[in-house]
């Protein structure tokens, strides 16, 4: 198991002040709850492009093309009303991680080719597109850059926002193999990071950083904090943008759970000690451990079983 000293070896973040997340933990898939399922495949089939793997009456999973691991579940509960436009404390946005930059490059053509409205940033450490629900939930699809490109400075990665270069992203798509040619949400893809609305970035660092275990990346940028394991740009972000907003509440279109995928069931049990000894009451059932943080935000501690 990796230590908190371990992790001081790094060239850049803080480590927790006692438990830390293995190097090898990961996203796993995302539950939100939707106010009509029909509705919501349509857009996350034919917009984002992911494809439906199960369904069963008003659930669904869905995943990559040509890739069966599980990304985002929907979950229909009729009358669920739309995130309002200044957000809820809860979800911001969850992020699709896309295996290469062309990939990303060929989705901003199909978005064009449809007419879908996106935004668009360069973070420096990624290339991102936004893209907002039916009922108001955000999505990130991105792409990294090396992590060889990446740099920090007072143990602090550089993480920002400017503008999207358009042409370069398209270039690159253009004169990978398969150019423009979008056929959906190539196999590889992973849920990169989730990124949470709160209240209170001092609480989200004692619960998740010094309760969860994971690393602070960034810290100094506006009103948010970033956190990871393994030296990740981050798999968490919080932030306090959306300030006097409401709590989603269970009538909500709303992140119901989202997976932290670590390499053993003696990681998830001393992540979940640890969380109990910074004053949350996480429990257990047959195969995770499930723990609410301060805003009710469900989180699903469960052993990884696929590289």
């Amino acid at each position: 198991m990796t230590t908190s000293t371990d992790a001081r070896t790094l060239e850049y973040g803080i480590a927790p002040p006692a438990y830390r997340l293995p190097n090898e933990t990961r996203i796993g898939r995302v539950v939100l709850q939707v106010a009509e399922l029909d509705r919501s495949l349509a857009y996350y089939e034919t917009v984002v492009g992911l494809r439906v793997i199960e369904r069963h009456g008003e659930r669904a999973v869905l995943g990559a093309h040509g890739d069966d691991w599980p990304l985002v579940e929907l979950r229909a509960f009729s009358g669920a009303r739309p995130v309002p436009r200044r957000g809820r404390l809860g979800l911001y946005h969850f992020a699709i991680l896309l295996p290469e930059r062309a990939a990303l490059g060929r989705f901003l053509a199909h978005l064009a080719a449809i007419g879908a409205y996106a935004g668009m940033s360069d973070h420096v450490v990624s290339e991102a597109i936004y893209l907002t629900d039916p009922d108001g939930l955000g999505i990130e699809v991105y792409a990294d850059r090396p992590r060889a490109a990446w740099t920090h400075q007072d143990r602090q990665l550089t993480m920002t926002t400017i503008p999207l270069d358009e042409e370069s992203l398209l270039r690159a798509a253009k004169e990978s193999p398969a150019g423009l040619r979008w056929t959906g949400i190539p196999a590889g893809t992973v849920i990169g990071h989730v990124h949470l609305y709160v209240s209170d970035l001092e609480r989200a660092a004692r619960f998740y950083h010094a309760g969860l275990g994971f690393d602070k990346t960034v810290w100094n940028y506006p009103g948010a904090l970033f956190m990871s394991a393994g030296g990740y740009h981050h798999h968490l972000g919080t932030n306090t943008w959306a300030a006097g907003a409401p709590l989603a509440q269970s009538g909500d279109a709303r992140l119901l759970e989202w997976e932290l995928l670590v390499p053993s069931a003696a990681d998830a049990d001393s992540a979940a000690t640890s969380l109990t000894s910074a004053g949350a009451a996480p429990t257990r059932d047959a195969a995770s451990w499930m723990v609410a943080d301060p805003w009710g935000t469900t989180l699903r501690l469960r052993v990884k079983s696929r590289e």
